[in-house]
Order: structure tokens, then C-alpha cells, then sequence
């Protein structure tokens, strides 16, 4: 299996959609060919600031030509693979890069950390992930030695030997689920979306539910732009269409909704919706017009 890393920055001037799409020109499609079939990991460039790092891994279903613009090509990705890691991943650590793959004989960085598409190897590619998407809830510990976000050497041991069981967690359905509510709850910082309740029970655990706003079975992907945080009641609401949301994220009521005081006593007073710190986290407008749309808004 190959796997790749796509480089994607937010305000790229490609017609990016991680979830869905990747646009790049012709002299990458040697380069991106390879990847059909598999898995490849996105990353934001150094230079952005407040780089995420590596923030997500998807599955590439084919490239196609680009038929908005035929100079173009796009590598789709398969409906419902893409997910957020739980905690980016930075660039490189206290031992160097986390691709390993990028280091020449020397043990300098080579030319290839600058290619926009590359290959991944199996170990690098195990490492990634298992960093992004952790198996426990704990975080990593912080060393005030160690510049913030960077990843302390300790937290999971450095080198991995690729094994089958990485690549099972992508598709899992239940660890899928795991890696989205920890993912959307951070972003969301616990706080429901649409009350503004941030209710903690004895043990820590947060009462606030991570909701798909596309849905997993119509291919919604496990992405923070398509999830929000909310409490049980809304999002029994929102899931059966009761409540929505505008592209500016103001909250909307159902006309069939049969006890709208009800529904308004309990929302935000301001009528809308709460929003993540970072703006890339926001409820994407083609998720949010696709509730509408499913629910006849």
C-alpha cells in the first residue's frame, strides 16, 4: 500500500476541500498516482502561522481531471474517510522531523520537505497517525523546557513498525466515533452550541455530544467543519430536524416545531450559534445547507 502527504493550507489558492477534494497540477499527477486506493495525510506548511501541523488523513477513491478547469487535476476522496486528528501533529520534535523519510544521508532535512505531494512510508505514516489520533483521552504532558506545541519526546515512543491494525483503525466505526467527539469537543471546548451549557459530571466527563451535521450514513465525513457540539436535547433536535442552522450560524427553528417557546427557552439569547476559536473549525456552509436542504428548512 502507498501512502502520501498532500500539503493544504486554508487560504491555498487551490480548489481544496480535505473532505472532499485535493486540486493540483499536471506535473504532480506522477507523484499523486500512486496514492489511488490509499490513505494520505494532510499537512499545513511551516510557514503558516499557527501551522496545525498534520491535522487530518484521508482516503484517495480516484483522480479525475478537473472539469472546471481542464490545466487541472483533482484526487477525490472516498466519501466518509476523511477525518480530524484529535491533536495536530507538529512539523518536527525535540528529535527532528516526524517524517523520518525526509532526512538525507547526512541527517539534514532534504529538498523533498518543500514538495506540495510526496510519498509517506509505512513506518512515518504509523507514526503520524498514532500520534493524531491516540488511543487514550489523556493529552500529552507539558514541558515548560519544550516550546509550545511540540510534542514531549516521552508521550509515545518515537519509531513504529507499520502493522495492518493503523490502517483497521481508519475505518472502524467505533474509534471513528471516539477520535470525532474528542476532536469536536475540544474544538468547542466542551460547550454546547446551541444553550451554552458546558455541564461536567463527577468524573470529568464532559454531558455535551459531538453531532455530525452531514450524516454519517448519507457519507458525512468525520471532519471538525462537519460537527458541532451539543447537548442531548439538541442534538435529539437538530438530528430529527426540529433546530438548524444559517451559514452565519444563526439557529433556526423548524416551521413544524409544535412548541417554539419551548425550543426558544432553552437557546442561546442571541440566537445564535456558539463558534470555535479557530476560524478553519467553523461549520462549513456545504454541511450546513445540506441539513437544511435534508430537512426541508
Amino acid at each position: 500500500m502507498n501512502f502520501g502527504v498532500f500539503m493544504h493550507r486554508a487560504d491555498s489558492i487551490y480548489d481544496d476541500s480535505p473532505a472532499e477534494r485535493y486540486q493540483f497540477p499536471p506535473q504532480y499527477l506522477t507523484r499523486a498516482s500512486p496514492f489511488v486506493g490509499s490513505w494520505v495525510i494532510y499537512l499545513e506548511p511551516t510557514k503558516v502561522k499557527n501551522s496545525r501541523g498534520y491535522f487530518g488523513v484521508a482516503k484517495v477513491e480516484k483522480i479525475v481531471r478537473d472539469p472546471a478547469q481542464s490545466d487541472m487535476y483533482l484526487a477525490l476522496i472516498e466519501p466518509g474517510s476523511y477525518i480530524d486528528f484529535v491533536q495536530y501533529v507538529p512539523f518536527s520534535n525535540v528529535s527532528g522531523p516526524i517524517e523520518r523519510g525526509l532526512l538525507n544521508d547526512a541527517g539534514k532535512l532534504s529538498g523533498r520537505a518543500q514538495a506540495a505531494i510526496r510519498s509517506l512510508s509505512s513506518t512515518d505514516f504509523a507514526r503520524i497517525i498514532k500520534h493524531g489520533l491516540p488511543d487514550s483521552d489523556i493529552l500529552p504532558r507539558v514541558d515548560a523546557s519544550i516550546p509550545s506545541g511540540r510534542l514531549q519526546e516521552d508521550v509515545i515512543p518515537f519509531e513504529y513498525d507499520f502493522d495492518r491494525p493503523v490502517v483497521e483503525t481508519l475505518v472502524s466505526r467505533k474509534k471513528r466515533d471516539q477520535f470525532f467527539r474528542r476532536a469536536v469537543l475540544s474544538a468547542y471546548e466542551n460547550q454546547c452550541v446551541m444553550t451554552g451549557w458546558k455541564l461536567i459530571n463527577g468524573g470529568g466527563r464532559a454531558e455535551v455530544e459531538a453531532a455530525h451535521i452531514k450524516a454519517v450514513e448519507h457519507n458525512g465525513p468525520d471532519s471538525i467543519q462537519n460537527g458541532i457540539a451539543l447537548s442531548g436535547t439538541a442534538h435529539w433536535m437538530f438530528d430529527r430536524g426540529l433546530i438548524g442552522l444559517s451559514d452565519d450560524l444563526e439557529i433556526l427553528i423548524h416551521r413544524k416545531v409544535n412548541d417554539v417557546d419551548g425550543i426558544k427557552s432553552i437557546i442561546n439569547k442571541s440566537g445564535k450559534a456558539l463558534s470555535p476559536r479557530r476560524t478553519g473549525q467553523r461549520p462549513h456552509p456545504a454541511f450546513l445547507q445540506w441539513h437544511r436542504e435534508h430537512h426541508r428548512f
